[in-house]
């Protein structure tokens, strides 16, 4: 290759890369680097400009609570469960806390549950949940299923109405993007999780199994994650969440990108597991940015 030829080609890249990191930039602001101590974040929520987060499975049973600058100003321990695999967070429009301890990446949990933390009990340190919420999902009938029925698996969810939705993670062999949409009553005890419809993200697991969920304050949109996409649905009915289709936007970027949720109506948060020297860090971006891109 001739020096000439090689020279273009530096200049190609530099462009390239320049564009590439413009584009990252414009879509997805990064804000804060997470503490330490959220290493593998799973679940996020906001409040009152409050940050609240949570780790999954083999990590203590705590919310840490920080500032929108990512600096912790509290760690609250709840006393009376065990992080079992905690995959989510979401409030309800009084303020309440739930907790989704759904994880089931191997398809063989009998003791899926959703743990309601009162509004009132949020400044203590320590609490203890109100009440759990234990389901089911009718169609698992082997456990584990065999390894082309992987779909029981569910990082993402949120409350609405007086329902939890759930969206679960395809860990199928020969993914192809399905999700089950389940709707789950948000009252204390043991119920049947109901199947309401089923949707395909795309083909590639890495950049669209779906990791996490979250509804805007006013309810009227709610977004779902994967490491490098968001999936949004807006203007839907009230009593039929599923009545519209969903619109891909893309982030331009990918990472381990675990939690989302609404600052408002129209602002994302997004977080990502730190994995080596990658991700931990927490990003903001508009609703209206990514339409416009696409």
């Amino acid at each position: 290759m001739t020096t000439t030829i090689k020279a273009i080609l530096g200049i190609v890249m530099v462009l390239f890369s320049s564009c590439e990191n413009k584009n990252e930039t414009k879509v997805l602001k990064q804000i804060a680097i997470l503490p330490k101590e959220l290493k593998e974040v799973s679940g996020i929520a906001y409040a009152n400009n409050l940050l609240y987060a949570i780790e999954d499975s083999g990590n203590p049973n705590e919310v840490i609570v920080m500032d929108t600058l990512g600096r912790i100003t509290k760690n609250i321990m709840v006393s009376n469960v065990d992080n079992i695999d905690w995959e989510d967070l979401t409030f309800d429009n009084k303020g309440n806390l739930y907790i989704g301890d759904f994880g089931n990446n191997d398809n063989v949990r009998k003791d899926l549950a959703i743990h309601k933390i009162n509004q009132s009990n949020l400044q203590n340190n320590e609490v203890k949940t109100e009440y759990k919420i234990t389901f089911e999902y009718p169609e698992q009938t082997n456990f584990p299923p065999k390894r082309k029925d992987l779909m029981f698996d569910a990082e993402a969810f949120f409350e609405y109405n007086g329902n939890f939705y759930l969206f679960t993670k395809n860990r199928s062999r020969g993914f192809d993007g399905t999700s089950y949409i389940y709707k789950v009553p948000n009252t204390s005890g043991h119920h049947q999780a109901k199947l309401i419809k089923k949707i395909k993200t795309c083909s590639d697991y890495h950049n669209c199994a779906i990791t996490s969920a979250a509804i805007s304050p006013n309810g009227s949109k709610f977004v779902l994650l994967s490491h490098s996409k968001v999936w949004l649905f807006e203007n839907y009915s009230k009593n039929d969440i599923t009545s519209v289709e969903m619109i891909e936007l893309h982030l331009n970027h990918y990472s381990q990108k675990e939690a989302i949720c609404f600052k408002n109506n129209e602002e994302l948060l997004i977080a990502d597991e730190r994995v080596k020297k990658n991700g931990g860090k927490f990003y903001e971006t508009n609703i209206n940015i990514l339409k416009n891109l696409e």
